[in-house]
């Protein structure tokens, strides 16, 4: 076949996987494997495919076979390198392009693109003699400079030793002197030259260069060469010729802004080191008279033209005034009149003349502590606010896009407010920065201080979904995700409520990490038997590579450090710690996440950080006798920093460890991809054990109280169970054997590169080992000591009224306590494990803590619950308004504007304290579900062992009729979670409508529907199902159909990925009507409830247990729900109390499920008081009515 029928057979491919339809894709690629089964091009494009399809597994088999194969076409390498860059393999596309290389080794692109890959990685050394040999090969100048680059910044990288710099640095220099000509024009290769000279201090040879004609053409087209000009000349003390240079330069109407800043470096060089001496002065007073001629003259020239020396007159006078050189005491201020005269019209004459005045800001910066009382800061408070609402007459025909000209003042005023809750304690105060802040968002919608202010107050109160909008609309974008997400998702784990489902900040975290993902088709974990870290952005390298090609060499090495930054960020790995904070409350708790989380962590513990975090954003109006406004609105008076992450990341991993069955032997044969760079701290250089036992001064001043007991906690319980873990953790060879096993059975390949034991008998890890197992020995005391203390910390903070968010700080800390006992407890859950080691002393002990912990945690729940109650109440707003009657200095401002803000910040706060564990009880929350076990003793677990497994088997099966309406209010807490409706999860989704049009394509073809609720997108894959032709018969435009399908978006539409399609016949007659009767059924069945016709037990007098429920209803139960339980009229159920009666009574009215009931449902039903339900449920397991199944928060009935 000739490579053009070839080419046209595959173009759907390469369409499919552009657009995201991996499953077509696929299919495409299976069809033509048949054909041509050893086409490397097509395996390399099916293991793309199943890449970006996360099925990792699958694609390694066909990648390791198109690598055995060494191909060499660009076609196969392209594919590959996109592949291996999924899988974080740059080390084999490196060995790909190499290989491919050696075979033709006069391919002058493959040596091109050999040499990119190393650039990729970071490879300097190996790129800068790739270089060198394709100069030798090809004979081009390019690649010496090129060689010469890669030097450079090999000779920047901290991993390289310091003796190995200067002479990497004469290498390159070197090079360059044999590669220079009298005719090169390059600039960027004159800057890289001259970046050169000036790193050896090689002076005059960089001014000889400069000073030649060659030199001075390329400098004047340059500004990067002309700025390392500048530096080169400062450097070397030649500020005066500088200035000469500038000023002839300014004469010939240059009016480039450096030009007058030299001339204003020469004109203070005197006096601009140490203390001067009256002859410097005397000297520097006279440069300042000349200097201000020569710009007042330039001035007068250029008139309205250019304002570059009328600001180097403003510029001049301030540098005279904080040198104590000025003789004039009004100069400042008349060049200010001046300025503003002239360009005041202009936008930037505004950020011009802030740096030099803003009275209300220095009034208030210079504020005594003796003028810093309640009254006074009120009066302050209240006058700022009048001022501006006077100065938004001035900007009330601006558009919604531009900022009110008084914004300052009502910051000012907020910032006001702020420190009289410092002063006082009363937070009336901080109601009263809410209400001028909010009303001010209005209108300025655009200003990020005033979004940021309410940020942080708002964080202050305890609201975090308010906060979080306010962060919203800051509209952040890309690397700004970096440097200002600390402001919503420091300690973002304490406002957390995904113990309860909501994973509005969990989602957060997922979302401001993706500027550090590659792309949205990387893949961005392991698979089950082969964990990976999260890739790494490689977009950088990407600019880097362009960089080369173009020969941008002034670019490159900020690229680099840009690079270098963003990778091992800072706030990157404290959004990480917070997410598995976040992520161990409310999934269950297996080896999957279990070894997965481990790896990363062990990766983040490797780095050197970088705190890219921007503070300074938020603007400072405080006087500087009080600490800054940032510092007084820092939750607990404590910025989590590199100490605070070091602390976390040893407590995770030292967890993690013990419940894991990985080791390095393990991580190292199972690990996809490489491992990241390891910083060159000597630190890293000592054993793992010995680092996180290490505990730093600095890294301790990082945490609170509570963090501090929480850490030694931690220590406590890893050093008591850690003998048991080594003992009773199976060999590499067993973990290894488990893991080619399960790979075989679902791959139906053998895991490469492992060699198994001959003797598989013990494959199950569950030996007796030849050492004696570990005495068991008593807990130590201070597991429940610390339990016992934040519950006694926990009531001291309610006695105070302190605000919520320390009170969330408590409890949090107190529930994670509880989950890391969980995790640590993981291994001796198996029966196998602990019947074979003998430690059934040890599982015995760990009861009492449990049973502890989660008494305290109830009872912590109860005191929230009573808060959150007093918190949404008619009393509790009618003060916030009465807090803020003096702000009611508008008819905007008034009582009703007020009540609405008192509403949405006492919901907030009423929420976040109410929903914390779910239910407003631990016990009834996701903390057993978290903080689960699986079944079967698997170092890899296994899904049937999931809690939800079951449940979302079931979901994937279920089928729900829906109006158009309803597909577009549907929601989705993020993008891997399942559709929601009125809190109902669906799983395929019915719809029937008219066919408004039609458009087909050659992999689907895309139908708009219509049913008179609304329109959305159905799309029909071809071969999705294997749907015969002739089903698509009859469908036209303006015919009706029944489309079966899966909500799913793309960008931001949304659309029924469809699985069947139909044409209605009878659409007049029955079945049009009877999807409408559907819908209505089913929604009102989620709604209220089915209608099941069931004989239920006589309630005793007093029972919780509804009436009417209990005398049944004679109707038929709904087709879409599971069929409950008949209630087995039992004797032994006559003389239950009534709480003990409604639980077995809900029991069996419920469907059947393996894994039984969860506590939460259980006490949502039955309504009594949390005491007593607990009461109950423990006295029916011993009385033997119910046992729990999956783990101590699942109930199902013993009959």
């Amino acid at each position: 076949m000739s490579a053009a029928a070839f080419e046209r057979q595959i173009r759907p491919i390469y369409d499919a996987i552009d657009t995201g339809s991996n499953k077509s894709a696929l299919l495409a690629c299976n069809k033509l494997l048949k054909k041509y089964p050893q086409n490397d091009l097509l395996k390399a494009l099916k293991a793309l495919a199943l890449v970006r399809s996360q099925k990792v597994e699958e694609s390694l088999v066909l990648c390791d076979e198109v690598l055995a194969a060494k191909p060499t076409d660009d076609s196969t390498l392209t594919a590959m390198m996109h592949v291996l860059r999924g899988l974080g393999r740059h080390a084999d596309t490196v060995a790909m392009f190499e290989e491919a290389f050696k075979r033709q080794p006069l391919n002058e692109d493959l040596g091109m693109q050999t040499f990119f890959a190393n650039i990729r990685t970071g490879n300097w050394k190996a790129g800068q003699q790739l270089a060198t040999k394709l100069n030798k090969q090809f004979h081009e100048d390019r690649y010496v400079y090129w060689g010469v680059m890669c030097a450079v910044l090999q000779a920047n990288d901290p991993s390289t030793p310091a003796n190995m710099r200067e002479i990497l640095f004469k290498l390159a220099h070197r090079l360059l002197q044999t590669a220079w000509g009298p005719l090169e024009s390059n600039a960027d290769r004159l800057h890289l030259y001259l970046s050169l000279l000036h790193e050896l201090r090689l002076s005059d040879e960089a001014r000889t260069l400069l000073e030649s004609e060659q030199g001075k053409a390329i400098c004047s087209r340059s500004l990067a060469c002309d700025e390392l000009r500048r530096d080169i000349w400062k450097l070397n003390g030649w500020l005066k010729e500088e200035g000469k240079t500038a000023e002839k330069r300014i004469s010939n109407k240059d009016r480039n802004w450096l030009e007058f800043l030299s001339v204003l470096d020469v004109t203070f060089s005197s006096v601009a080191s140490g203390e001067p001496s009256d002859s410097a002065k005397e000297e520097c007073v006279q440069h300042v008279s000349k200097t201000r001629e020569l710009l007042t003259k330039v001035a007068e020239e250029d008139g309205l033209k250019d304002r570059s020396a009328l600001l180097a007159l403003l510029e001049l006078e301030k540098r005279a005034r904080i040198h104590g050189l000025s003789t004039g005491s009004s100069r400042l201020l008349d060049l200010m009149q001046q300025y503003f005269s002239q360009f005041g019209d202009k936008a930037a004459s505004l950020l011009d003349l802030q740096r030099s005045i803003n009275v209300q800001k220095l009034l208030r910066h210079n504020l005594q502590e003796s003028e810093l009382t309640l009254e006074l800061e009120a009066g302050r408070a209240l006058q700022l606010v009048q001022q501006y609402i006077e100065a938004l007459q001035l900007g009330k025909d601006l558009p919604k896009t531009e900022l009110q000209p008084a914004d300052d003042l009502v910051v000012l005023a907020g910032q006001i407010f702020v420190s009289m809750y410092k002063l006082s304690g009363d937070e009336a105060h901080l109601h009263s920065a809410i209400v001028v802040l909010e009303f001010a968002s209005k209108k300025s919608p655009q200003s990020y201080l005033i979004h940021l202010s309410l940020v942080r107050i708002y964080r202050l109160l305890g609201a975090a979904q308010p906060a979080l909008e306010h962060y919203r609309l800051l509209n952040v974008k890309q690397v700004q995700n970096d440097t200002l997400s600390h402001f919503s998702l420091s300690r973002a784990s304490n406002f957390s409520l995904a113990a309860t489902g909501d994973l509005t900040y969990e989602s957060e975290c997922l979302e401001s990490s993706q500027i550090y993902m590659s792309n949205s088709q990387e893949v961005k974990k392991g698979n089950i038997q082969r964990p990976k870290q999260a890739a790494n952005v490689r977009q950088t390298a990407d600019f880097i590579v362009r960089a080369f090609s173009a020969e941008k060499y002034s670019q490159i090495p900020d690229f680099v450090i840009f690079e270098d930054r963003l990778d091992n960020s800072l706030q990157r790995d404290l959004v990480k710690i917070e997410h598995v904070r976040m992520r161990v409350t409310h999934e269950p708790i297996n080896s999957d996440l279990v070894d997965l989380e481990l790896v990363e962590l062990k990766f983040i513990f490797d780095r050197l950080h970088y705190d890219n975090r921007d503070f300074d954003i938020l603007r400072n109006y405080q006087p500087r006798v009080q600490p800054s406004f940032n510092d007084q609105t820092t939750l607990l008076g404590k910025q989590p920093g590199l100490g605070w992450l070091w602390i976390f990341l040893k407590i995770y991993i030292k967890a993690f460890q013990h419940a894991s069955d990985l080791d390095d032997t393990v991580e190292e044969k199972l690990l996809i991809g490489d491992r990241p760079k390891q910083s060159n701290d000597p630190e890293n250089k000592l054993p793992l054990q010995e680092r996180l036992a290490m505990r730093k001064p600095q890294e301790l001043a990082e945490l609170t109280e509570d963090e501090l007991a929480f850490l030694n906690y931690a220590t406590d319980l890893a050093d008591w169970l850690g003998p048991y873990h080594d003992h009773t953790r199976p060999p590499p060879s067993a973990v290894l054997a488990e893991a080619a096993k399960q790979t075989e059975l679902k791959t139906g390949h053998a895991l490469k590169g492992l060699e198994l034991p001959t003797d598989n008998g013990d494959a199950n890890g569950h030996a007796k080992k030849p050492e004696d197992t570990p005495p068991v020995r008593e807990p130590p005391a201070s597991l429940i000591t610390f339990f016992q203390h934040m519950q006694a910390r926990f009531k001291e903070l309610v006695e105070a009224k302190r605000p919520p968010h320390e009170l969330l700080h408590v409890a949090t800390l107190t529930q994670e306590a509880l989950i890391l006992f969980t995790v640590e407890t993981l291994r001796f859950k198996n029966a196998t494990v602990v019947k074979v080691h003998k430690l059934g002393a040890l599982v015995q002990s760990f009861k009492g803590i449990r049973v502890e912990a989660i008494s305290i945690l109830k009872d912590m729940s109860s005191q929230l619950l009573i808060i959150s109650e007093s918190e949404g109440t008619a009393n509790k707003r009618k003060a916030f308004v009465d807090g803020c009657k003096s702000l009611q200095v508008t008819s905007e401002i008034n009582h009703d504007y007020i009540l609405d803000v008192a509403k949405k910040v006492t919901d907030a706060r009423k929420k976040i304290v109410m929903s914390q564990y779910g239910d407003s009880n631990p016990y009834y929350g996701n903390t057993g579900g978290g903080g689960g076990y699986l079944t079967g003793g698997s170092p890899f677990g296994s899904s049937s062992g999931s809690p939800g497994g079951a449940s979302r088997r079931a979901l994937a099966q279920s089928l729900r009729p829906l109006s158009i309406m309803q597909v577009h209010k549907a929601t989705q807490a993020h993008t891997d979670a399942d559709w929601m409706i009125d809190n109902t999860e669906i799983g395929q989704v019915t719809i029937v409508g008219r066919v408004i049009t039609i458009q087909t394509q050659t992999t689907n073809s895309v139908y708009w529907v219509d049913d008179g609720t609304g329109r959305v997108e159905a799309r029909f894959w071809s071969d999705s199902t294997g749907q015969e032709g002739e089903s698509f018969e009859g469908i036209t435009e303006g015919s009706y159909v029944r489309v079966t399908g899966t909500l799913k978006t793309y960008g931001n539409k949304r659309y029924i990925n469809t699985v069947h399609i139909r044409p209605i016949k009878d659409w007049h007659e029955h079945e049009l009507w009877f999807h409408i009767a559907e819908i209505m059924a089913i929604t009102l069945t989620f709604d209220r409830g089915p209608v099941r016709d069931i004989i239920y037990p006589s309630a005793p007098a007093g029972s919780s247990v509804n009436q009417n429920t209990a005398a049944g209803q004679g109707h038929a139960a709904s087709a879409y729900t599971a069929q409950p339980n008949p209630v087995v009229a039992d004797e032994r159920w006559a003389n239950l109390p009534p709480v003990q009666l409604s639980i077995v009574t809900y029991m069996s009215q419920q469907p059947q499920q393996d894994e039984g009931i969860h506590v939460s449902a259980i006490a949502r039903a039955v309504g009594a008081d949390v005491n007593a339900i607990s009461d109950a449920l423990e006295k029916l397991m011993d009385e033997g009515h119910i046992f729990t199944t999956m783990d101590e928060m699942h109930f199902t009935l013993a009959v």
